[in-house]
C-alpha cells in the first residue's frame, strides 16, 4: 500500500486524486471544495482545473484507476472454466485488488448517499455484477451460489469490520481470504454429484 502511494506521488493528476481522497475522508465529500484541494496541494485552482473540472471527475478517475485490476480480473475470469481452482484464484486476486483500493472503498462506505448520486454508483454495481458472473455457476444449487457470493462479500466485510480486531493487518486479510476460500470450496463440494 505504501509502495502504491509513493508510486502515485510523482504524477500531478495522481497527487490531486490522493489529496482529494484524504480530504474526502477527513471532512466528507460534500464539505470538501476544489479550492481546499488546490490549497492542500499548494497549486492554483486553475492548475487543478487543468486536470479536473469537478470533484465528481476526481472521484470517477479514482474509481476507474483503482478498480482497473478488478475490471481486468473480471475479463480474465470470463475466459476461464468455472473450476474450484479458478474461483480460489479469483478470490486471491480480488483480495489483493481490494487491499490496493482500500482508501476508495472506505470513501464509498462512508459516503454511500453521495456514491449513489455519482456515476460511480452504477459503475460499481456493474463491476459487482461482473464479479458475481465469474464467481458463481448459474446451474449450481441456490445454496452453492449464495456461498460463492458470500465469499466475495466476506472480503468486502473484512476491509471494514475487522479493522477493530487485534492483530496484524496482513494476518487479518489472510484470515478473511481463508474464510472466503472455504465458502467457495463448500459450494463446489455441494455441487459435485456422486459417481
Amino acid at each position: 500500500m505504501e509502495r502504491t502511494k509513493q508510486r502515485r506521488r510523482g504524477d500531478t493528476r495522481q497527487r490531486i486524486q490522493d489529496v482529494a481522497l484524504e480530504l474526502f475522508a477527513e471532512q466528507g465529500y460534500e464539505k470538501t471544495s476544489l479550492r481546499e484541494i488546490a490549497e492542500r496541494l499548494d497549486v492554483t485552482k486553475a492548475a487543478l482545473y487543468y486536470h479536473f473540472k469537478t470533484k465528481e471527475e476526481i472521484v470517477v478517475s479514482l474509481f476507474e484507476d483503482l478498480t482497473k485490476p478488478i475490471e481486468d480480473l473480471i475479463e480474465w475470469g470470463r475466459q476461464q472454466p468455472h473450476t474450484l481452482d479458478m474461483k480460489q484464484e479469483i478470490l486471491r486476486r480480488y483480495n489483493e485488488a481490494l487491499a490496493e483500493a482500500a482508501p476508495l472503498f472506505r470513501f464509498m462506505q462512508e459516503n454511500q448517499a453521495t456514491v449513489r448520486d455519482l456515476s460511480i454508483g452504477d459503475m460499481f454495481k456493474t463491476r459487482m455484477l461482473g464479479m458475481r458472473e465469474i464467481i458463481i455457476d448459474p446451474d449450481a444449487p441456490l445454496v452453492a451460489q449464495v456461498r460463492c457470493i458470500s465469499a466475495m462479500f466476506t472480503l468486502h466485510a473484512g476491509m471494514f469490520v475487522l479493522h477493530d480486531l487485534a492483530g496484524d493487518a496482513d494476518e487479518k486479510r489472510q484470515a478473511v481470504l481463508e474464510v472466503a476460500i472455504g465458502l467457495v470450496t463448500q459450494a463446489h463440494e455441494g455441487t459435485e454429484r456422486p459417481s
